[in-house]
């Protein structure tokens, strides 16, 4: 059997003889009604090479991020660079109430953070359940480059980081505290993610010489029980990058996530020769099939492959991402399976 006939024979037998019928991203202006409007269906243009280098992440304010990451890209910076640089702006951001300092905290008042890192050639590194510390995402590449382990996780990341010049401070800000002991009045754990609440960022960058590298880091789930750890900082799970074919990153609930290895899951795809917007499809409807009820239960995907193809695809409607090329910094709307309003 020829590859194109094997990779046929394995697209069919996971989605049945009718075939797979996806529709793409699309991009979207900021200025217009906020409404996901009707996306085209994939076309050949998916499948053209872009021209290098490209950044990509979820949600907006991976705009902000993505201009950090560029600075580094157009002066034909490493990729890995590119991505610690843009998620650390997330994470510095007392504003951004679901990564680093100004995050959600934990049911208990705490605010505890994961995070990730990897590049093209496998090398990764973790933290989580980290107190204390703005940036754990380059408390992770430390533990990347600087120890044999990939993941540190509580007071053992906590010390490594002091150890290695990281500063301790205080990251519940009064906004978030304010909210925190609100909440507390009821006591009620509901972890809705969309485009208004959403929990991660996630960045893919592929720099002019074809290196890939990834990042992802959150404070989680806004009031989870202290020492719930999600996807963010589980290689395979809310990140995973393959040098050869492409790279992948989550956002929504972690804990669907981890279960169904979907970052990994999607390279996975990508390797078999699916586009981004496919593997990324087949991911949420692999998530829908093995969850007996997904009321409620938001999860995004996004990809990145070698050669600059990008797609993403979620679970519901309001899922979004940053693109970021010589073309500018746009949003880019994504298909999903099912609508919030259904």
């Amino acid at each position: 059997m020829s590859d194109k006939s094997r990779r046929d024979f394995i697209k069919l037998a996971s989605v049945g003889a009718a075939g797979l019928a996806v529709n793409a991203c699309a991009g979207t202006d900021e200025s217009s009604t906020g409404k996901t409007p009707q996306k085209e269906a994939v076309t050949s243009k998916e499948n053209e090479l872009k021209e290098l280098p490209i950044v990509v992440s979820t949600w907006k304010h991976g705009l902000k991020a993505n201009e950090a990451a560029w600075e580094i890209l157009s002066e034909s910076g490493y990729a890995l660079d590119a991505v610690e640089a843009g998620v650390r702006v997330s994470e510095s951001d007392p504003m951004e109430r679901s990564v680093g300092y100004g995050g959600r905290p934990d049911r208990d008042g705490h605010v505890t953070l994961d995070a990730c890192i990897m590049n093209e050639l496998y090398d990764c590194g973790s933290v989580a359940f980290l107190r204390d510390i703005k940036n754990p995402i380059s408390v992770a590449r430390k533990v990347m480059t600087d120890t044999p382990h990939v993941m540190l996780v509580g007071e053992g990341a906590k010390q490594f980081a002091l150890d290695n010049g990281f500063v301790e401070e205080d990251l519940l800000v009064p906004d978030s505290e304010k909210e925190w002991k609100e909440w507390l009045k009821e006591s009620e754990y509901k972890p809705v993610i969309n485009i208004e609440n959403h929990d991660t960022i996630g960045m893919l960058a592929l720099d002019n010489k074809g290196r890939l590298s990834g990042a992802c880091t959150t404070s989680g789930a806004a009031y989870k029980l202290h020492g719930r750890v999600g996807d963010s900082p589980i290689i395979g799970a809310g990140l995973y990058v393959d040098g050869e074919v492409g790279a992948a990153c989550a956002t929504g609930l972690g804990e669907a996530v981890i279960r169904s290895c979907g970052s990994h899951f999607v390279v996975q795809l990508l390797k078999q020769g699916y586009t981004p917007t496919e593997a990324c499809q087949e991911a949420v409807e692999h998530i829908h099939k093995i969850h007996k009820n997904v009321e409620g239960l938001q999860v995004g995907f996004l990809a990145l492959t070698i050669d600059g193809q990008v797609g993403g695809y979620s679970m519901y409607n309001g899922f979004n991402f940053a693109q970021y090329t010589n073309d500018g910094n746009v949003m880019i709307d994504c298909e999903s399976k099912l609508r919030w309003e259904d």
